[in-house]
């Protein structure tokens, strides 16, 4: 099938993207203690994958119970820098000094992150809970009473290894909010997060947010390369249950198998989300009086189809809520990418944005029919994450159905993780169109960079040429040449709009095969 892309262009009213949950904590023990009595493993118990599903199914088959709100007040009271001021002990970790490849530290709750999660270590097959205790943390400057910090579990955690150098234990992924993760390839900088799920994404109803609840992690032996995690998934809409094969490396390789229990119909499923910022850059014009080139987490959207055909979607950050859709059937790959490495396009030596990963989502099945959908909400501040992008299965979820989907997950720097044709698509400019400093019925001029290789002849010759389509408007007038300074390929391409907005595509062609990704582009009026 064609890949066609659907475009809705609005203000939608978004509930606001944040932990939608209120915090707590025993109310939470008393339901899983209660509720789920049969199906949970316990302390010195034998684990078992098979235990675990079964409590997701039986949790998806109960009424939803949103976490209390009995967190100590002066933790919620806790401002950016008091929270910051409560540091992990890593000597007093549980797996420090035990000469392990990998070892966890805690997040401490309060501030942003209200809602404490339960943590447990699987060691020779047998559950054993980490239990909040005061001994793991430095309080810095806050006059906290430790005493009254009882039981109140953890925020979330993280997991370090000697992923950089042999002899320093970097922080590897962590797990933090919501159900919200983030990791590290080697010599990268945090930046965009991924999702356990995503419910209900711009819609006008309201995005729902689902938390990892619960994790049980495999403590490692001193000769592993790997780390798994488990974790339970709850929302009011679904529960579940979420494998993690960690793997650290250049690319770092997380393999995901998720176990998703649809507690009602839900509107709009979003599996494999990845979140990320995107402020302005090269294509964004006039918007920002800032004095850097560009502020952004991730540049473009990265799609492999059914087909095998791959498209390029420039990110951009304009005044209204953009939501694209490419449908497609059975996706080989999809993902946010920083693409631009250059440390002179961001000249900003604090956020280090050219250091940001890419994260490249792999299905390891078949997926059916549906949609990629990327999601731009406008934005004034960096500290927003404001791109989401996740694959929509075109079939809506109903209760008493298990969805299983198997995927890997690439943290990458700058190679991508799967052969693909040359071509890769590194800038996009738009200006004014027509000649050069002339209006010209309000043309719009895009310029395409191709990191194309020794292709001045073909292009010469007439071998290689560019094809470009538009969905409204008119193509005034396109040009292939060589870039002398690139030493890749150039397009420019001419547009006059209608009054509507227009899915834009374009693609070098060699003899009716595409040497290129396919750029396609969203103009709005």
């Amino acid at each position: 099938m064609n890949n066609t892309v659907k475009t809705v262009a609005g203000i939608i009213a978004l509930a606001a993207v944040g932990l939608a949950f209120a915090a707590g904590w025993n109310k939470y023990q008393d339901y899983r203690q209660k509720e789920l009595a049969e199906a949970l493993t316990v302390k010195d118990r034998e684990f078992a994958f098979e235990q675990l599903s079964e409590m997701a199914r039986k949790l998806a088959e109960k009424p939803y119970v949103a976490p209390a709100d009995n967190l100590p007040d002066e933790l919620k009271k806790l401002n950016y820098d008091q929270y910051r001021d409560i540091r992990f002990s890593r000597e007093n970790g549980p797996w420090y000094g035990k000469k392990l490849p990998f070892e966890i530290q805690f997040f401490h709750p309060g501030a942003l992150f209200l809602t404490p999660v339960a943590v447990n270590e699987i060691v020779n097959g047998k559950i054993h809970p980490l239990k909040y205790s005061t001994a793991y943390f430095d309080y810095g400057k806050n006059n906290l009473d430790t005493t009254k910090l009882t039981d109140i579990g953890y925020a979330g955690f993280r997991l370090h290894c000697p992923l950089n150098t042999r002899r320093y234990y970097d922080e590897l992924v962590s797990f933090l909010g919501a159900s919200y993760f983030r990791a590290l390839g080697r010599h990268l900088k945090y930046g965009l997060s991924a999702r356990g799920l995503a419910i209900d994404t711009a819609v006008e109803t309201g995005e729902e947010f689902p938390i990892f609840r619960e994790f049980w992690i495999v403590r490692p032996k001193r000769k592993d390369k790997t780390v798994t995690v488990y974790a339970l998934l709850d929302s009011p809409s679904a529960a579940g249950i979420y494998t993690f094969v960690i793997t650290p490396g250049e690319s770092t390789v997380m393999d995901v198998d998720a176990r998703i229990f649809p507690r009602k119909e839900i509107n709009k499923l979003g599996i494999a989300p990845l979140t990320s910022m995107y402020l302005f850059g090269e294509n964004t014009k006039n918007k920002f009086d800032d004095h850097r080139p560009e502020v952004h987490d991730s540049d473009g959207l990265l799609v492999l189809n059914g087909n095998g055909e791959w498209l390029w979607r420039p990110l951009d950050n304009s005044e209204y809520l953009r939501i694209s859709a490419f449908v497609d059937e059975n996706p080989k790959g999809f993902g946010l990418l920083q693409r631009d490495r250059n440390a002179a396009h961001y000249l900003d030596f604090e956020a280090h944005y050219e250091q940001r990963p890419s994260v490249w989502v792999e299905p390891l099945d078949d997926w059916g029919k549906g949609w990629v959908e990327l999601v731009e909400i406008p934005s004034v501040q960096e500290i927003h994450d404001n791109v989401v992008a996740y694959w929509v299965p075109k079939d809506k979820p109903t209760p008493g159905q298990e969805l299983r989907y198997r995927y890997r997950l690439h943290w990458f720097g700058n190679r991508l993780p799967v052969e693909k044709i040359p071509g890769d698509i590194t800038a996009t400019y738009t200006g004014i169109g027509g000649v050069s400093g002339m209006l010209e019925d309000h043309k719009r001029k895009f310029v395409i960079d191709f990191d194309i290789l020794n292709m001045q002849k073909e292009v010469e010759k007439g071998i290689a040429v560019l094809e470009v389509s538009a969905s409204e408007g008119v193509i005034t007038g396109k040009h292939l040449m060589y870039n002398p300074v690139t030493k890749g390929l150039t397009a420019y391409i001419d547009f006059k709009p209608n009054g509507k907005t227009a899915e834009l595509r374009a693609v070098v062609v060699k003899r009716g095969k595409n040497i290129s990704e396919v750029w396609s582009y969203q103009w709005l009026p």
